[in-house]
């Protein structure tokens, strides 16, 4: 073996310990921060479930949704509940009923003016309060606090099969490059080249700019809707 073989496999290794170190001290970051979101969790709940009996729903105030999480496992991640009880039903009717909603949705995923948000939910949404319950998930760790944003199983059709494997291959996040970086204002296209730019680019110090970046588009509401 030459010089340049044992340099090569002496900085791959060096790169191969630094990754495990980064991810272990991220899990670490992870638990620690998500415990302390549970804590603030409890009463933001109470207020929140107030408020909704208050205007006559009785419904459960959480919401729970099949994602794809690490190596393609699936994951249910949990939300306030921000839509009317029938939110499916409402979706597929306005679905079928109006062609340019249906273009909309299955070419963001979102929609616009979205009928099914109910009134607190809007400021649920607003305020990015809807994801608190998140934590839970990243203290379980099904997620991470900084990621890929987590898809619903079909939209990793969306992806190839190389870029599919990349996105999958980490912990998807609470927030993530994508999300503080315009979120809803962006186009998919672009959505996907950041959350991809950040599956290769991952580090200590990116996290650090996407968690000021986030807390910046949580007060001035970028993107939020």
């Amino acid at each position: 073996m030459n010089n340049k073989e044992l340099v090569f496999e002496e900085t791959q290794s060096k790169s191969i310990s630094f990754k495990y170190l980064y991810f272990g001290f991220k899990r670490i970051f992870d638990v620690l921060v998500s415990f302390i979101g549970m804590l603030f969790l409890i009463p933001i709940a109470v207020i929140v479930k107030i408020i909704t009996v208050c205007s006559g729903d009785f419904h459960s105030i959480f919401f729970k949704q099949k994602r794809l999480g690490k190596y393609g496992q699936f994951i249910y991640i949990y939300k306030f509940r921000t839509m009317v009880p029938n939110a499916e039903e409402v979706l597929n009717q306005w679905l079928e009923e109006n062609e340019d909603i249906r273009e909309e949705y299955y070419r963001t995923r979102k929609l616009e003016n979205d009928p099914r948000i109910t009134k607190i939910g809007k400021i649920l949404r607003i305020t990015s309060l809807d994801e608190f319950p998140q934590f839970i998930n990243v203290f379980k760790g099904d997620m991470s606090l900084i990621g890929p944003r987590p898809i619903v199983p079909d939209e990793i059709e969306n992806y190839n099969k190389t870029e599919a494997k990349k996105f999958l291959s980490i912990r998807p996040g609470l927030t993530g490059y994508w999300a503080a970086n315009g979120r809803s204002c962006t186009t998919y296209k672009k959505r996907k080249q950041l959350e991809l730019y950040y599956v290769d680019h991952c580090s200590i110090w990116l996290d650090i700019k996407i968690i000021f970046a986030t807390i910046i588009g949580v007060l001035k509401r970028d993107g939020a809707k």
